[in-house]
């Protein structure tokens, strides 16, 4: 492999990690600091995907990320009441509701399975244009992600510091004690839930004004992928502040899809990537638990060669 190629190949696996990270951002705040399992993943990634899609189709890029975003909410609304208010467990409401969505997002698409945006004009066609004649040129994808993405941190790190944010960390961590402090658990649950299915909804938006194309199953595996990349950047940047665990994901979501990349590369069937991901999500859950049971293993080898 070529330097170029191998630099080619690296900018599309952050373009796509950028865009992708947002949905890991969006299962950061759901399942890491409200303790939700919200499988509507793939189904809102759809959704979003369809609106902003449809909108930018009527000569409305910008508006399409807004009202991917506005989707996105209410598909998080219905699954947060799902669990709050009828009892539900959430992975059986998470499915529940991605079930429902796809005949949404048929619906949303005009009763077709794919939108051609090939003359659409989309917010990277507009970037393109803005960034023409400068030495950006050639990095408008990047450059668009880029923005989205460090917007959506910005916006976890200073709203999770807020009073609100607090209720929704301590709702994940003990509900019991939130209930007895007079917040209201279920207000917490739905506002995490929503926020969290508004950035599904916008990187979905944002991937599909990237290919210029939507098919129904645009967002198939996206919770596979998020979660897999999540404890990726887990693994690589342990503990800390929000701001530095949010690069974490963004960073696993580039390491996840640099993997993708790499497999594609070496002419891997399209038929083997539902397989390498799964191998990646095994690989990200096992690797701390190999590493701490690393000292042990070893001890047991030394063992086992004394002949005791």
């Amino acid at each position: 492999m070529t330097f170029s190629a191998a630099l080619g190949l690296g900018q599309t696996a952050l373009e796509l990690g950028l865009i992708n990270s947002l949905t890991v951002l969006a299962l950061f705040l759901s399942y890491s600091m409200l303790n939700v399992c919200d499988l509507s993943t793939d189904g809102c990634f759809t959704l979003g995907a369809c609106v902003g899609a449809v909108v930018a189709i009527s000569g409305h890029p910008w508006l399409a990320l807004p009202a991917a975003m506005a989707a996105g909410i209410a598909s998080g609304f219905v699954t947060a009441v799902l669990q709050t208010r009828m009892g539900i467990e959430s992975l059986l409401a998470g499915i529940i509701v991605n079930t429902g969505l796809y005949s949404i997002n048929i619906a949303v698409m005009g009763n077709s399975s794919l939108l051609n945006m090939n003359k659409t004009v989309t917010v990277f066609t507009k970037a393109k244009d803005l960034l023409k004649d400068s030495f950006l040129a050639g990095q408008y994808k990047l450059l668009v992600a880029l923005i989205a993405v460090a917007l959506t941190i910005l916006f976890l790190s200073l709203f999770l510091r807020t009073r609100l944010g607090l209720a929704i960390r301590a709702t994940g961590n003990n509900p019991d004690m939130v209930r007895s402090s007079s917040i209201n658990p279920a207000f917490t649950t739905t506002v995490g839930l929503c926020i969290a299915n508004a950035f599904t909804a916008l990187s979905g938006c944002l991937l599909a004004q990237s290919q210029k194309s939507v098919n129904i199953d645009i967002g198939s595996g996206m919770v596979t992928v998020a979660l897999a990349s999540l404890l990726i950047g887990g693994t690589f940047m342990g503990k800390g502040s929000i701001t530095k665990r949010a690069i974490g994901v963004v960073l696993g979501s580039f390491i996840f899809r640099l993997v993708y990349a790499i497999a594609l590369r070496f002419h891997m069937p399209a038929s083997m990537l539902k397989l390498v991901s799964a191998l990646i999500v095994i690989a990200a859950i096992s690797g701390p638990y190999l590493k701490k049971q690393a000292p042990l293993i070893r001890q047991r080898l030394k063992h086992m060669d004394r002949g005791e």
